[in-house]
């Protein structure tokens, strides 16, 4: 036990003794429990109806038990097993703690005086199906009733008081289908995940139930922690578990369900998060957009340019010159055909084939050389099939065209 006896008993009094006066619920504190002074006890009884919130524990939904900080469901499944849910009841005795039960209807048949043991010592019974199959998540509904039936009639014909059967329920592996659980909230039962686990099914140790148990209670602050008590290393980390629980100052709620004598613990809608959102942390994601019901599908008809330059008596929404520049530019002429022509025999045909381009250059050249030169080199010789044709009249007071150079050019030569 980590620090001194006397240390932990001064917390655990003020812890529960807090929690006692807050809370105001029936409580079972550490001085209530002959022979044990130091021990953890439970804080509160927290009363819940299934109706309001039929799907718990963070593993798999998105609300849990409305808890406060540092504080703890103890659940238990797949029992009893007399061997071992013996001895876990009794170190649950000797710490006065109060937990929850999910019993096997096979169990319960096998091992009524179990379920007995478990009402008489105060605790919450539910239940876990008829043969705990892993398969609750692919079998035909009618055979999930058969195994939801078949579990609440074994474990409440076990009972002296039937009534005593709490309408919790947990699927097999936490193995969730929507049409089991449909089926139990239609029937008023809570379905009951969790919000962490200690992976005491596993083929770990004992001192590895113990380590994930603590770790995983101190990442999420509170919650519901999910064991078996038909396992030998759950019997020899529990000790362990609620040792280190008393020095971390959480404290033990016990959960029960509403009845017509037994109203349900008032609560707020937000306490049913396990982290509920402050003013101080930024939303992970941005809320969803909502889905509008409109009146009528008819939409209205399009405005038309008409609509907008309607004379009125206020000022057109667009301005008038808008229209008259478009009348300006509906009036230009059209242009004549001859602009685009292009006179017969200019150097513009010759290059529209190779060999009318071979002529042209030589021309061009021609052109350019002065008239006073002398030699071959100045004297280039156009081919006979590359000659251009007899250029037009050309009126006088023009300029002279291309063709004209190109044709004295060739006298000359």
């Amino acid at each position: 036990m980590i620090g001194s006896s006397g240390i932990l008993r001064t917390r655990s009094c003020i812890v529960l003794c807090l929690g006692f006066l807050t809370i105001g619920s029936p409580a079972a504190l550490a001085s209530d429990c002959p022979g044990h002074p130091d021990a953890l006890g439970t804080s509160r009884t927290l009363v819940v109806d299934p109706r309001e919130h039929p799907r718990i524990g963070t593993m798999q939904y998105r609300e849990t038990l409305p808890l406060k900080d540092h504080e703890v469901v103890l659940t238990f499944d797949d029992g009893p097993l007399p061997k071992y849910s013996n001895q876990v009841l009794q170190i649950l005795a000797d710490e006065c703690i109060k937990a929850t039960f999910f019993i096997i209807g096979g169990q319960a048949k096998a091992n009524p005086e179990g379920v007995r043991k478990l009402v008489a010592a105060g605790h919450t019974v539910g239940t876990h199906s008829m043969n705990h199959p892993l398969t609750f998540d692919r079998m035909p509904i009618e055979k999930a009733e058969t195994e939801i039936n078949g579990g609440i009639e074994w474990t409440s014909a076990a009972m002296t008081d039937p009534s005593k059967l709490a309408p919790f329920f947990r699927i097999p592996g936490l193995m969730r289908a929507d049409g089991v659980e449909n089926y139990l909230i239609s029937r008023g039962i809570q379905v009951w995940s969790a919000d962490f686990p200690a992976d005491d099914w596993r083929h770990v140790s004992s001192d590895r139930v113990y380590q994930l148990a603590i770790q995983r209670l101190e990442a999420k602050g509170k919650g519901i922690l999910l064991l078996h008590d038909i396992q030998a290393r759950t019997v020899a980390a529990l000790p362990k578990i609620i040792r280190d629980l008393k020095a971390r100052g959480y404290r033990i709620v016990h959960v029960v369900p509403a009845t017509a004598d037994r109203p349900a613990t008032p609560t707020t809608p937000v306490e049913w998060l396990l982290h509920p959102p402050t003013e101080t942390v930024p939303i992970a994601r941005w809320p969803g957009v909502p889905n509008f019901v409109f009146t009528q599908t008819t939409t209205l008809p399009a405005p038309s340019l008409a609509d907008l330059n309607a004379q009125s008596a206020h000022e057109p929404l667009l301005p008038r010159r808008t229209k008259a520049q478009a009348d300006v530019a509906s009036t230009l002429p059209v242009p004549g055909p001859d602009l685009f022509a292009i006179p017969e025999g200019s150097i513009e045909v010759l290059l529209s084939t190779t060999l009318s381009r071979r002529a042209a250059t030589r021309l061009a050249m021609a052109a350019q050389t002065p008239r006073g030169a002398k030699g071959k080199a100045g004297k280039p010789h156009a081919p006979r099939s590359a000659q251009a044709p007899n250029p037009a009249p050309q009126a006088k007071g023009t300029a002279p065209r291309p063709t004209h150079i190109a044709t004295s050019a060739k006298k000359r030569a």
